[in-house]
């Protein structure tokens, strides 16, 4: 990519689409296009057939989803299944019918079998049975990132893949309906200590640990990709540090200032036991993430408190 390559981001206001558009303007990439669900409904077939004909983007990066945590995903997997599958069948078919040079895809560490060898790597793709709670968004992420190495394949098309893990950062999403863990603990600690509450609710044992990264992280490493990588295989991204969600509670609750209790609602699923990357490959290439989590969870919250109404 050059400063003036036609770049698409799709998804542009969503956390990670938002992430990337500040690294490539950061770098100082002045031809980006976006477009808001309203212009573009990438569900359907021919609005997004006639979106590239006319704009010929050169690079795409595909962080268009609709996503959520494990009590939207367990509520509405038909909407997950179907609606991933359409924006990445229409995006993906379209790349290469209009001759992308490149295209970045980006799906999820949820892909991994429930109970992968952790570290996870790679490889350990389509290896054993997912977790439920999100089974029905892994198989659309799973199906895209098979797409793209079989896209490959068979035209030479240049498309690839990586992993995040679980991020968080500016413009998540803090709706407590939906939204994934850390979001929903800045909401809850912010909430109770404001109303001056004496304890907050956790959902499950405490005990899961997982591995969270900065989306602004995420993002340059996507860029790095782009500018990089030509493999086939996916690349994992993240940190290779894990935490358990008790700890995250605890470091959410000091950076929010909350002096009361937490309250663990064992009642409540806690999704796979363990999740943790290796991020080998990623760093073979010369990348390693820069914020640590107490810091990010700092950000994210004076952007929380600056932004959430």
């Amino acid at each position: 990519m050059d400063l003036n390559s036609k770049i698409y981001v799709a998804g542009h206001r969503g956390l990670v689409g938002s992430a990337i558009v500040r690294n490539l303007q950061s770098k100082g990439y002045k031809n980006i296009i976006c477009k808001t669900h309203k212009e573009l409904d990438l569900t359907n077939q021919q609005s997004v057939r006639e979106f590239f004909e006319n704009e010929r983007p050169e690079y795409v990066f595909l962080a268009a989803a609709k996503v959520g945590g494990i009590n939207a995903n367990n509520t509405y997997p038909a909407d997950f299944i179907y609606i991933n599958l359409m924006i990445q069948n229409n995006v993906i078919k379209a790349a290469h019918d209009f001759n992308v040079k490149k295209l970045l895809f980006l799906g999820s560490t949820c892909i991994y079998p429930k109970m992968a060898p952790q570290p996870i790597k790679e490889e350990y793709l389509l290896t054993g049975a997912l977790e439920e709670t999100n089974e029905a968004y892994a198989i659309a992420k799973i199906s895209g990132l098979e797409m793209c190495k079989f896209f490959k394949r068979q035209y030479g098309d240049n498309f690839i893949s990586c992993m995040p893990t679980n991020l968080y950062g500016p413009n998540d999403n803090f709706d407590l309906k939906s939204s994934h863990v850390l979001p929903a603990l800045i909401r809850k600690f912010h909430e109770a200590k404001v109303n001056k509450n004496d304890t907050v609710e956790v959902w499950g044992t405490g005990t899961p640990l997982r591995e969270f990264l900065y989306v602004d992280d995420m993002a340059d490493a996507c860029v790095f990709l782009m500018e990089n990588y030509d493999g086939e295989q996916h690349v994992n991204i993240g940190t290779g540090e894990e935490v358990s969600i008790k700890e995250l509670a605890e470091t959410v609750k000091e950076v929010i200032g909350f002096e009361g209790e937490l309250v663990f609602n064992t009642d409540m699923p806690d999704g796979t036991p363990r999740k943790l990357t290796t991020v080998e490959k990623l760093h073979g290439l010369g990348w390693n993430h820069k914020i640590s989590l107490r810091e990010g969870i700092e950000l994210a919250y004076n952007w929380f408190l600056e932004n959430y109404k």
